[in-house]
């Protein structure tokens, strides 16, 4: 059976384990998920990730979640651009997340990146996800 929004499936599963309180969580690998979670790593809401492979073909990556006080960093972790309902932005129509504190996700034609580097970069694209 093929999943039709494997990048939700592992916002879902972030989302899920830290409401569990989870010390990490596993996903299978993509390049895209790898992307998203080299900005989240970059951006402060994850303590890291590794990629290992499970067997021939076929990898996972291993997620550390993030926590302060007891609580965890992500508040709010959701995909806005669905298979179903593709959402693009120009550089000057990004969304900010409450006000600045959160950020958007956004794939670029210079890769995945967070909202005010897709701004410093001065290029804009599909939004993925918002984090806050």
């Amino acid at each position: 059976m093929s999943m039709s929004d494997p990048l939700g499936d592992m916002l879902t599963r972030i989302r899920n384990a830290q409401s569990a309180k989870k010390k990490e969580v596993i996903s299978p690998a993509s390049r895209l998920r790898e992307s998203v979670l080299e900005v989240l790593k970059k951006e402060g809401y994850i303590l890291g990730y590794e990629r290992y492979n499970v067997k021939a073909g076929i990898d996972e990556l291993r997620i550390q979640l993030k926590y302060f006080e007891g609580a965890s960093v992500i508040k709010e972790i959701y995909r806005v651009s669905t298979p179903g309902r593709r959402v693009y932005s120009s550089v000057k129509d990004l969304p900010r997340v409450y006000n600045g504190l959160g950020i958007s996700i956004v794939s670029t034609p210079q890769g995945v990146m967070s909202d005010s580097d897709a701004r410093k970069a001065n290029v804009g694209g599909e939004i993925l996800c918002q984090v806050f």
